[in-house]
C-alpha cells in the first residue's frame, strides 16, 4: 500500500541537502480488519503543521515514519461486530487517534491521556487506512470529501473554544493565521465573540481572516501590537487570547495583550526545549490570568461535524497534489505560499457536496 512516510530524519526547512529532512512514497503493509474496524479509502489527506515535527524526530526517529491524520474518505469495507450503523459506501473523516474508554484517565473523563492513545494512530496520507469503528464520522451532506479532510483540524478550534470558557461577548484575539488559526476564528465567531482581532504578519492570511468574519487583523512586524491591542479594547485588552502560532518569538508577548481575568490559550505544539519566561506576580497575580493548553481534541469530534457545514473552508481547500507527488506537495508547505495543502490520495468524484 502506498503511504507518505518520512524516510530520513532533518528539518525540511534544512538548507543543506545532506541533513535535510526527507518526504517519500513508501510502501506498507495494510492493516488487518479487526471485527470493530472500519477500512477506508482515503479521498484526500491534509499536510498538518505538526508532519514537518515528525520529519525532525519529535516523536521518534525509526524511519520510515507513516504521515497523515487530517483526511477523508469512503468506507469500503466494515468488520463484522461494528455497531455504529457506518456502512460500505459512507462518505467519512474521523479522529486518528481510538481512546480505548477503559482505562483510568478515559474512565474519569479524561480522555485525552488515555493510555492506550497510540493503538490505533495509523497513518492516513496513504490509499487506505484501517481505524476503529469510534474513531469515524458520517459526512453531512452538504460538506465534501475535500472539506471533510478539515474535521480534524476543526475538533482542535471546537477544542480550543472550549479551553478558553469564552463568554458570548468577550473580547477575543487570535495570534497565528494558519490553518487552526483561521478555523479557530471561525469557530469563535460563532461563539459569540466580540472585537474579533487576528494577529499575523502574511497579509494575505490577513485578508483571509477579515474575509472569514475577523472585525480587526494586526501585523505584528510593522505595528506595535499591545498599543493596537489597547485602541480596539478601549484599554482593556482581550479576554480571551489564543496562540495558533507556535512560534517562540509570537508567543512572549501574548501576555500583556490579556485582560485582567483574561484567559490564554496555547493552542499550538511548540518545540521540545522551549521555556518561557514568566513573571508570576504580573500574570497570575495581579492579573489572574488563567492560561492552558491544548493536546489533543477530547468530547470534540461529534460538535465539529456539526459545525463543517457553517464554516467557509474553500480557501484553505484550494491546493492539492496527486500521492505521487507528495514529495512536491510538502514543498509546497514549507513554502508558506498556501495556507493549507491536500494530498490526494485516491480520484474519489466527490468535489463537491454530495447529491
Amino acid at each position: 500500500m502506498r503511504t507518505v512516510a518520512v524516510t530520513k530524519i532533518g528539518s525540511l526547512r534544512d538548507p543543506d541537502e545532506s541533513t535535510r529532512g526527507r518526504i517519500g512514497v513508501v510502501e506498507m503493509p495494510e492493516q488487518p480488519l479487526g471485527p470493530e474496524d472500519v477500512r477506508i479509502r482515503v479521498a484526500y489527506s491534509a499536510i498538518c503543521g505538526s508532519d514537518p515535527h515528525l520529519a525532525e524526530g519529535f516523536f521518534g526517529t525509526d524511519v520510515p515514519i507513516g504521515l497523515g491524520h487530517e483526511l477523508s474518505g469512503v468506507v469500503e469495507a466494515v468488520g463484522d461486530g461494528v455497531r455504529t450503523g457506518i456502512e460500505v459506501g459512507d462518505r467519512i473523516a474521523g479522529n486518528f487517534l481510538r481512546f480505548c474508554g477503559s482505562c483510568g484517565p478515559c474512565r474519569d473523563g479524561r480522555q485525552q491521556f488515555c493510555e492506550f492513545i497510540q493503538d490505533y494512530n495509523r497513518p492516513g496520507m496513504a490509499e487506505t487506512v484501517t481505524w476503529h469503528e469510534s474513531q469515524v464520522y458520517r459526512l453531512p451532506d452538504s460538506v465534501s470529501l475535500r472539506h471533510g479532510a478539515l474535521l480534524e483540524p476543526t475538533s482542535v478550534a471546537v477544542r480550543i473554544a472550549d479551553k478558553t470558557r469564552l463568554r458570548v461577548g468577550d473580547r477575543v484575539a487570535i495570534c497565528g493565521g494558519g490553518p487552526i488559526g483561521q478555523l479557530a476564528l471561525q469557530v469563535m465567531r460563532l461563539h459569540g465573540a466580540t472585537s474579533l482581532t487576528l494577529i499575523e504578519p502574511i497579509a494575505d492570511r490577513r485578508e483571509m481572516a477579515l474575509a472569514a468574519g475577523a472585525e480587526h487583523v494586526i501585523d505584528p512586524l510593522t505595528e506595535d501590537q499591545e498599543a493596537r491591542a489597547a485602541e480596539i479594547t478601549g484599554g482593556r485588552g482581550y479576554d480571551v487570547v489564543i496562540d495558533a502560532s507556535g512560534s517562540p518569538r509570537a508567543v512572549r508577548g501574548l501576555l500583556d495583550l490579556a485582560a485582567k481575568g483574561g484567559t490564554v490559550v496555547y493552542g499550538a505544539m511548540y518545540p521540545h526545549d522551549f521555556e518561557m519566561p514568566l513573571n508570576l506576580s504580573d500574570f497570575l497575580y495581579l492579573k489572574e490570568l488563567t492560561l492552558t493548553g491544548v493536546f489533543v481534541s477530547p468530547y470534540a469530534f461529534p460538535r465539529a461535524v456539526q459545525l463543517l457545514p457553517l464554516l467557509d473552508l474553500d480557501a484553505l481547500t484550494g491546493t492539492d497534489f496527486p500521492l505521487d507527488q507528495a514529495v512536491e506537495a510538502f514543498a509546497a508547505h514549507v513554502s508558506g505560499r498556501h495556507p493549507k495543502v491536500l494530498i490526494r490520495c485516491n480520484d474519489i468524484a466527490d468535489d463537491g457536496p454530495a447529491a
